[in-house]
């Protein structure tokens, strides 16, 4: 510092900051050998507070304003000095202008999954993210407590600290909501004010202010998201055959538009696919349709197969399907008379059920039957 310099601030009148910054809290005015004119004018602008300091204790707070620094307007710094009213003299004292601004858009989020319990997925990991406001709301609390004597104090100086603060609070905050995690999404203005209010007295306890606590995003492990689109998925497809043949239609469009013959050996293609897709799904239908001669799933094989050579039937008695039963087995039946010409036969290959006298088998059976003794 050159001498003019040092004849020029040896008694400095005017005090002012003016911040160029976006991120500076805390700012010491600079002064050459800490001496103050009696008299000097403080000029503190909107969004800022001056706070004198006297060997390390907060003295005077000045609100947005000009003044003239006398004795009147500085009482505590006149006692700690012990000044008598009149006083005019060069006085030493640490000026520290404090922002009370908003600082906005302060990024917080989880550097790992945090483990919670869901009701419907059970013990699950989140990731969480958005973004704070803050602003300090007592000065001379904020100096005490978090910047001290540093000359000069930035939103970067304290930001780690209130980041995590906002995540330990904040996915507690959601855990103890006991929110289903699909419905965190359609609630992020209601988990917000939870964590407000979870944290916003430990920001009180630095002097800060949290104005605003938003959350961008709660997201689950890749693995879960991709089970979920897969379940969304099938959700919306609903009647797999019916989207079968959608898919085969667009594909048969699409090959038509191409034209020429690959236009046509494209909608050959489609048509086979949606052929072959469609005969596919028909066959899994199918497997859930019963006979109604049979009272038994079509495409299904009934009971165990004939021994070779050996044909079996089935029989309506009593309103209810019986067998199957070996020709032998019917003679025998219809020895015993539980088997008559009218009674209802079928087997495998026959389309309905068919009375015993009209199948050519089963009726020779009656022919080589004796009649019953007469008065037996």
């Amino acid at each position: 510092m050159g001498l003019f310099d040092k004849l020029r601030n040896e008694f400095i009148d005017i005090i002012e900051w003016v911040d160029s910054t976006n991120d500076t809290i805390v700012w010491k005015f600079p002064r050459y050998q800490d001496e103050i004119k009696m008299n000097a004018k403080l000029t503190v602008r909107e969004s800022q507070v001056a706070v004198f300091m006297n060997e390390g204790q907060i003295a005077d707070v000045f609100e947005p304003g000009m003044y003239t620094l006398t004795t009147q307007n500085m009482p505590i710094l006149t006692t700690l000095k012990g000044w008598k009213y009149g006083f005019d003299s060069p006085f030493k004292v640490d000026v520290f202008f404090v922002s009370t601004r908003q600082f906005v858009n302060q990024k917080w989020g989880t550097k790992n999954p945090i483990m919670l319990r869901d009701a419907e997925f059970g013990p699950v990991r989140l990731r969480a993210f958005g973004n704070y406001a803050f602003r300090v709301e007592d000065a001379a609390i904020f100096l005490k407590e978090v910047s001290a004597t540093n000359p000069s104090f930035t939103v970067e100086d304290i930001n780690e600290q209130l980041r995590n603060l906002a995540v330990t609070r904040g996915m507690d905050a959601i855990a103890e909501s006991k929110i289903p995690v699909l419905d965190i999404a359609a609630n992020y203005d209601e988990v917000s004010t939870i964590i407000t209010g979870k944290i916003q007295e430990e920001f009180k306890e630095l002097g800060l202010n949290l104005t605003k606590f938003l959350i961008e995003n709660v997201s689950l492990p890749p693995e879960v998201e991709a089970a979920l689109d897969k379940r969304s998925s099938m959700g919306i497809v609903g009647n797999l055959g019916a989207y079968a043949q959608f898919q085969a239609a667009n594909a048969m469009e699409a090959a038509a538009k191409q034209g020429g013959d690959g236009g046509v050996a494209g909608m050959g293609m489609g048509a086979g696919l949606g052929m072959a897709m469609g005969g596919q799904m028909a066959g899994m239908f199918q497997q859930n349709q019963f006979n109604p001669n049979s009272g038994m799933p079509q495409g299904q094989q009934q009971g165990p197969p004939p021994i070779p050579g050996q044909e079996s039937y089935f029989a309506a008695m009593n309103g209810q399907q019986a067998g199957p039963f070996t020709v032998d087995q019917l003679r025998e039946m219809i020895a015993q008379g539980t088997l008559t010409r009218d009674t209802l036969l079928w087997k495998q290959g026959m389309a309905n059920w068919t009375a015993a006298s009209a199948i050519q088998t089963v009726a020779e059976l009656f022919n080589n039957t004796p009649p019953p003794i007469p008065g037996a």
